[in-house]
């Protein structure tokens, strides 16, 4: 027994060791196989390179597009149905089952219709072509000319409208945009009462991203009852029709009333667009049943009240009220009344224009109201200057909704301090308002308001009063984009009137946000910051091209070698400086070169410095920026050719 156990101790450890040994044995012959895979794969992968980049592949019964087998794969099919999405897309990723049902189910259509999907993140030029803004897009190639897709992303949907569309006798409606040139432009927009022109370049980036949503919007808003119609001019090819209405730019957007021109000021995709032109269609006052509604904008409104007093509808000097208030239907709030009522309180006789302040603003400086009598011969360019000059109260409360609207005319002389007209601040805010009152009566030249600190910190500090510790700090916004700062001290009438007075002399030095002065300016490119733009840009002896840059902008980053080629270009010509300056580091201290994106360029000629000419519409490159120079330098060299 003792040599059988003995025996199998032996045994166990003989295996112990010899397993071990297999287990590696095995591990090398499967490593040796996995080498050998992994080659093969290497093989693979190399012919995978050398196959036709043509070539179409299939995912679930989808087509898989790209850049380089697109025109190939469509070229001679009538009708294919495409997708153009993102793989990071949430809504790809839930349209994805819906469309590969929709692929199976095309394919069974007699005949087939191709179903493909382009990643437009990967095809840029494809993306790019059919000005692709979401995913996903989904058009319908008919004969290789894209047709929009706007309907439900349901299988039932979708298949309904590309079996229509591949119809053998199927054609694109006509556009809903009308198309207008000199020889029709007059008898169509002098007979619209309403109807909205876009005059646009055929190259300019912005027109065609314009085009699908301005087209949308067009279909829609001729549904509308009464229709309002949309137009397009090729600016172009109608270069009287751009003279005679100053465009400048493209695109630009024109509304019409009966042939009078009046600026669009509102957003540019369909929605927009509809919502704008829909309330631009309505009358541009409103009309006042009650004098409950008077009263209350007197008692607790920001702005002025403006009501116009009138007989009838037919009164001629109500016809002449809605004209002008045209004009200045975006920037005001008109109202009209009929009511006997209305017109008592406000002691008006039909046909005069009222203006009130609200009570908060008024003072026993200043008239509470003002009136016009409108004549049948009143023109309606006096109805508008009578607002616009009676629209501000002696001071007023400048604010973030109403700064562009109200307080764009300079020299502007603003307090800054915490403005609150609520119950239980109204006293304190009236406190420090009437001292500016005491002031403001005298200097009739200027335009004072109050503002709240918070409302403008980056203002203030723009000023270099955010840290002032003062309760109460001023400022002077002056022409030509020129800043001023009363030094900080205890407020009270007559420190604040010395220094407007001081202005009003031209004691005041204007404060200018600078990076430091370089040591070295020696390069193809001129630096300008703050402190030397008027010695360099605004320079008469020289013509000067002036980049303003952001350094975090991709686009300038891009501009970058191109703009400093240029300088290399014309570093000889002693009468031409190319220049650059951040803008975001330095303030601009002219109105006339306005910065409202990155990169702006402008030309400034040495003659002409106050109306610099704007870089737009052109390709950033050498080539485009060297034929803007020498369009409008006056300096050049006769060498030019040889540059």
């Amino acid at each position: 027994m003792k040599k059988i156990t003995l025996l199998l101790i032996v045994l166990l450890g003989v295996t112990h060791f010899i397993l071990p040994s297999r287990c590696e044995e095995d591990a090398k012959d499967d490593s040796a196989e996995d080498i050998g895979e992994e080659d093969d794969d290497d093989e693979d992968d190399d012919d995978d390179d050398d196959a036709d980049d043509t070539e179409v592949k299939e995912e679930n019964g989808v087509l898989v597009l790209t850049d380089e087998n697109f025109d190939t794969f469509i070229e001679g099919k009538d009708t294919v149905l495409v997708e153009f999405y993102a793989p990071w897309c949430g809504h790809c990723k839930q349209f994805a089952p819906e469309y590969e049902k929709i692929a199976q189910t095309l394919k069974e259509n007699d005949p087939p219709i191709p179903v493909a999907k382009v990643d437009a993140t990967k095809a840029n030029a494809l993306g790019s072509r059919f000005e692709v803004s979401g995913y996903p897009t989904i058009k319908i190639l008919k004969k290789g000319e894209p047709v929009d897709y706007e309907g439900d992303r349901s299988e039932r949907a979708i298949v309904e409208r590309v079996k229509e569309v591949a119809q053998p006798d199927w054609k694109p409606p006509p556009e809903a945009t009308l198309v207008l040139t000199k020889d029709n432009f007059d008898d169509v927009v002098n007979n619209a009462d309403i109807i909205l022109v876009e005059f646009y370049a055929p190259w300019c980036g912005h027109c065609k991203s314009l085009a699908p949503e301005y087209e949308k919007a067009a279909k829609e808003l001729r549904n509308r009852t009464p229709p309002i119609p949309l137009a397009k001019v090729d600016a172009t090819a109608e270069s009287d029709l751009t003279t005679r209405f100053g465009v400048s730019g493209y695109p630009t957007l024109k509304i019409f009333r009966k042939g009078k021109a009046f600026d669009y000021n509102g957003p540019r995709e369909k929605f927009g667009i509809v919502d704008y032109m829909s309330d631009q269609a309505g009358p541009p006052s409103k009309q006042v049943q009650t004098l409950k509604q008077v009263q209350e904008l007197v008692r607790d409104g920001d702005d002025s009240v403006i009501v116009g007093v009138f007989s009838s509808e037919e009164d001629a000097a109500y016809e002449i009220y809605q004209e002008a208030c045209n004009s200045l239907r975006e920037d005001y709030r008109f109202m009209h009344t009929f009511n006997n009522e209305v017109a008592k309180f406000l002691k008006a006789s039909p046909g005069q224009a009222v203006m009130l302040q609200p009570e908060k603003f008024r003072s026993k400086y200043e008239p509470a109201s003002h009136s016009l009598t409108i004549k049948d011969s009143t023109p309606a360019s006096e109805v508008q200057e009578f607002f616009k000059k009676h629209i501000l109260p002696l001071v007023g409360h400048r604010k973030q909704s109403n700064d562009v609207k109200r307080y764009t005319t300079r020299p502007l002389v603003v307090v800054y301090y915490g403005v609150d007209f609520s119950f239980d601040y109204r006293v304190a805010t009236q406190f420090w308002r009437s001292k500016v009152l005491e002031v403001a009566k005298d200097f009739p030249e200027y335009t004072f308001a109050i503002a709240d600190e918070e409302d403008y910190a980056d203002e203030l500090k723009s000023l270099g009063l955010s840290e002032s510790g003062e309760e109460v700090n001023v400022g002077i916004l002056g022409e030509e984009g020129k800043k001023y700062a009363m030094e900080p001290e205890e407020f009270d009438s007559d420190v604040f009137r010395s220094f407007v007075m001081a202005f009003k002399k031209g004691k005041l030095k204007p404060i200018v946000k600078s990076q430091p002065i370089p040591k070295s300016n020696k390069g193809p490119v001129k630096v300008v910051v703050g402190k030397t733009f008027d010695d360099i840009v605004m320079d008469t002896k020289k013509d000067v091209l002036i980049e303003f840059y952001a350094p975090w902008c991709g686009h300038c980053k891009k501009l970058e070698p191109d703009y400093t080629a240029l300088g290399k270009k014309y570093k000889n010509e002693k009468n031409l400086v190319i220049a650059k300056m951040d803008a975001s580091a330095n303030d601009v201290p002219h109105d006339s070169y306005k910065v409202e994106g990155f990169p702006t360029i402008y030309f400034a000629p040495s003659s002409n410095k106050q109306n610099p000419v704007k870089f737009e519409g052109g390709k950033r490159d050498v080539e485009e920026l060297s034929k803007f120079v020498e369009k409008h330098a006056t300096k050049l060299s006769q060498q030019k050719d040889e540059l």
